[in-house]
C-alpha cells in the first residue's frame, strides 16, 4: 500500500543484546484509524515512543507526508502535526487542567493558524468541551478520576489540531460507560470537523488497547505484534480469525 501519509521502514531499536523493534515497517493512511495490538512486551510502547522522537532507532527510517521525521526532536513531531498519548498519565497535578491544556495551545503549529494569547484559554477549553470535562476546567488535575485523567490527555493532545493521533490504550482503567464516552469521542475526531475554535479535518488514529472487543469496533485495520516484529495485518475480522495470532496473543476468538 503506497500512500505517502505515515510509513515506518524497517525500523530496528536494540537496548543492550535485547532487540525491543525488529525490522518493523508498515503504512497509515490519511482517513485510517489502525489498532495496533500483541502480548505484554511485544514492543508497541517502544514503537510509539520511537515515533514520538522519545526514542531513536539503530536502523530504519519514519515518514510523514513524504518527509524523513526520523531525527526530529518530539517538539518538531508535534510541529509537523502528530500527537500522542500515553497510558501513565503525567498531567500538571497542581495546576487546573484547563492549564493543563492550554500549554499545547501554545505551540507554533497552533499559534500560526490565527489564534494567540486572548485566545488561548477559550481554545483550552473547547478541547476540554470536546473531550467531555469541560465542567471539571478548574478542578486540579490531581483530583481527577481515571477515566476524567484519559480525556485530560486526549483534550492535551488534540489541542494541538493533529493530522496523526496515536493513544496507548485510551481504554484503560476505564468503566464500560467512560469507555463509550471515549470510544465516541474518538470516532468524532477520527470524522473531523469545526469543535468550537479547534477544527480538524480528521485525524488517521494509530490505537494501542488491550480492550480488544472495544477495539475491534472503531479500527479500519488491526497490526499484531510478537516479540518486537509484526506477525500479522488485517481487517478486524481478519483478525481475530488468524490462527498465529490467536496462539500468539488472543487466546481465543473475540467475539
Amino acid at each position: 500500500m503506497q500512500n505517502g501519509f505515515f510509513e515506518v521502514r524497517n525500523l530496528t531499536k536494540r537496548f543492550g543484546g535485547l532487540t525491543a523493534i525488529n525490522d518493523v515497517g508498515f503504512q497509515v493512511a490519511r482517513d485510517e484509524m489502525v489498532g495496533l495490538i500483541g502480548p505484554n512486551g511485544a514492543g508497541k510502547t517502544t514503537l510509539v515512543r520511537l515515533i514520538l522522537s522519545i526514542l531513536k532507532p539503530n536502523s530504519g527510517a519514519i515518514y510523514f507526508k513524504g518527509k524523513n521525521i526520523t531525527r526530529l526532536k518530539t517538539w518538531q513531531i508535534v510541529e509537523q502535526g502528530i500527537a500522542g498519548t500515553f497510558q501513565t498519565t503525567r498531567p500538571f497535578r497542581r495546576l487546573p487542567i484547563i492549564a493543563n491544556v492550554m500549554v499545547p495551545c501554545m505551540g507554533p503549529r497552533t499559534s500560526r493558524r490565527g489564534e494567540w494569547v486572548k485566545r488561548i484559554e477559550a481554545r483550552a477549553m473547547d478541547a476540554l468541551e470536546f473531550a467531555g470535562i469541560s465542567d471539571l476546567a478548574m478542578e486540579p488535575a490531581s483530583r481527577l478520576s481515571q477515566g476524567d485523567l484519559k480525556r485530560l490527555e486526549v483534550a492535551r493532545a488534540i489541542a494541538t489540531e493533529p493530522e496523526l493521533l496515536i493513544l496507548d490504550e485510551p481504554f484503560g482503567g476505564l468503566t464500560p460507560t467512560e469507555t463509550e464516552l471515549m470510544a465516541k469521542s474518538i470516532r468524532r475526531l477520527h470524522k473531523g470537523g469545526r469543535f468550537g475554535r479547534l477544527h480538524s479535518e480528521g485525524a488517521a488514529m494509530i490505537i494501542i488497547e488491550h480492550k480488544l472487543s472495544e477495539l475491534m469496533k472503531i479500527v479500519d485495520r488491526v497490526i499484531v505484534m510478537h516479540f518486537g516484529q509484526i506477525i500479522a495485518t488485517g481487517t478486524p475480522a481478519e483478525i481475530i480469525k488468524n490462527e498465529q495470532v490467536i496462539e500468539a496473543y488472543i487466546g481465543k476468538e473475540v467475539v
